[in-house]
């Protein structure tokens, strides 16, 4: 493998509960190379989410190493937080709650511009036009708001507003979860598009191991705050060795005729 992009050493994060501290991520050790696609599955509950959010520093890190690019990142705060936030961004399960509902696209695509770029409003107004393109979004839907939006078009918007500041990774928790299945394959295309042309690493969150599979270069299974098994696509479905990998690869729906 390649040096890493995203390394992740013992990384241990709790939340408070109403019977006190609760562990949430248990001794997590991932690796994520420049470029590579990689999987995170695992059933509701997992800590999933909470590791793409103690990654952004969203979430606490009671102890444990996040390296990004080279730099230790676990318990940066104020500007050195701040730096590193064009160059790692997400896209969230509901792109509808992590809009501005009163932002019309173009502003919730160019708001990432002009806090992080210093444009002219013609290239300001160009790039967002380029992004839009990239994602396969018409010029039209600039005016519109997000409720006006399809779910397959808002998640497009949410790729655009996180490719507005050319990241190295982008988290993306469950962003085909919701869709039908041919939206779906139109995500999964462009989210490859954005790998070959960019070179953009991508952390997939997911619990279809049959999306999964179609996607990433490596899938890692969570289960009670641990990676429990990790390894290539083909072998984890063929010859699971965790309980979780084995219950997620029984839910993959079969075809019958």
């Amino acid at each position: 493998m390649a040096e890493a992009l995203l390394e992740i050493g013992a990384l241990c994060s709790s939340v408070r509960g109403p019977a006190g501290r609760h562990a949430v991520l248990n001794g997590i050790d991932l690796a994520i190379a420049p470029g590579e696609i990689v999987g995170l599955a695992g059933g509701s509950g997992a800590g999933k989410t909470s590791l793409a959010r103690a990654i952004l520093r969203l979430h606490p890190v009671d102890s444990g190493s996040i390296r990004f690019e080279g730099r230790e990142i676990a318990h940066l705060a104020g500007k050195a937080l701040r730096r590193i936030r064009p160059r790692l961004q997400m896209v969230f399960q509901d792109p509808l709650a992590a809009f501005n509902p009163r932002a019309r696209v173009e502003r919730v695509i160019g708001d990432p511009l002009r806090i992080w770029h210093s444009l002219s409003r013609t290239q300001e107004r160009q790039r967002i036009l380029t992004l839009m393109d990239r994602v396969g979004l018409p010029e039209r839907l600039l005016g519109r708001f997000p409720h006006e939006l399809s779910g397959g078009q808002r998640q497009r918007v949410a790729i655009a507003r996180a490719l507005a500041t050319d990241p190295a990774l982008i988290i993306l928790d469950e962003p085909v979860s919701a869709l039908d299945v041919a939206v779906r394959a139109q995500i999964l295309n462009l989210l490859l598009d954005i790998r070959e042309t960019s070179g953009t690493a991508l952390l997939f969150i997911a619990h279809d191991l049959a999306v999964m599979a179609a996607l990433c270069d490596r899938l890692c299974v969570m289960d009670a705050g641990r990676i429990v098994e990790s390894g290539s696509p083909d072998r984890l479905v063929a010859v699971p060795q965790s309980e979780m990998t084995r219950l997620l690869v029984a839910a993959v729906p079969k075809m019958r005729f």
